[in-house]
C-alpha cells in the first residue's frame, strides 16, 4: 500500500563559515524575543580539469534567528569570526528571500577553516526532469522537491507548518538515476550542498551528491 504524501518531510543544513559582519540584534514584542540576521561565507575549492588549476568560489548565505540562541551565540560576535549553524531552508514573507533559519548557532575566534555546506532534504518531485546544458558543455539533471516542514517557531511558542520548494541539480551519475528512474510526483531523499542562481534573485538551488528514491 503506498503511503499518502502528508508526513513531515525533513529540511537539515549545517553550515560552517566566516561572518561577512557584526549581527544585527533587534527585539519583537509580544512576547519579546531576540531576533538577527546575519551572512555566512563559505568556501567551495575544486581542480578545474581544463585549467588545470585549482579554483574556488565562495557562496554568500543570509540567515535568520530567533530566541534565546541568539543572546547566547551572537551577543558578542564580531565580522570575521568562525559561526557553525543549523537549521532549515524557508520563504521570508518580510522579505520575499529564501533564506536560512538557524535554530543552533556556536562562534568561534576569527579565522580561516575548511568549510561546511550539507543539506538533507526529503519531498515530492515537483516538477518534470529535464536535461540541461551548462555554460561548459556540462549536462545536468534539473527539477523541482516540494517539502512540507513542520517546525517550532520561538516567537509564536507553537508548532507551524509551511512548504518549500526548491530546484535540484544532480550531475553524473545521479543525473542518469534522475533522469532514467524518477517522475513527477515521486518521493525522494537527496544530500547536497546549498548553491545559488547567478542573478539579481540569487535563488536557492541545491546541487545533489546522492540521491535516493525509496519506491515500493
Amino acid at each position: 500500500m503506498k503511503h499518502p504524501h502528508t508526513h513531515n518531510h525533513l529540511c537539515s543544513i549545517t553550515l560552517l563559515g566566516n561572518l561577512v559582519a557584526k549581527p544585527n540584534i533587534r527585539y519583537l514584542a509580544n512576547p519579546v524575543v531576540a531576533i538577527a540576521e546575519f551572512t555566512i561565507a563559505t568556501h567551495h575549492k575544486w581542480f578545474d580539469k581544463k585549467t588545470q588549476q585549482q579554483k574556488e568560489w565562495t557562496h554568500f548565505h543570509v540567515v535568520k534567528m530567533i530566541g534565546d540562541v541568539v543572546e547566547k551565540t551572537l551577543n558578542f560576535a564580531d565580522k570575521g569570526d568562525v559561526v557553525f549553524i543549523q537549521g532549515h531552508l524557508v520563504d521570508s514573507q518580510q522579505s520575499n528571500r529564501q533564506i536560512i533559519h538557524a535554530t543552533y548557532a556556536h562562534t568561534y575566534a576569527k579565522g580561516y577553516v575548511p568549510s561546511m555546506n550539507q543539506v538533507k532534504l526529503s519531498g515530492a518531485i515537483n516538477s518534470e526532469i529535464k536535461i540541461v546544458e551548462t555554460e561548459n558543455n556540462t549536462q545536468l539533471a534539473e527539477c523541482t522537491i516540494l517539502s512540507h516542514v513542520n517546525v517550532y517557531s520561538a516567537h509564536q511558542q507553537a508548532y507551524r507548518q509551511f512548504s518549500i520548494e526548491r530546484t535540484l541539480h544532480a550531475w553524473g551519475k545521479q543525473a542518469e538515476y534522475l533522469e532514467n528512474r524518477a517522475k513527477n510526483g515521486d518521493e525522494i531523499i537527496i544530500d547536497g550542498n546549498l548553491s545559488y542562481t547567478n542573478n539579481k534573485d540569487k535563488s536557492q538551488l541545491i546541487d545533489v551528491h546522492q540521491l535516493v528514491l525509496p519506491k515500493i
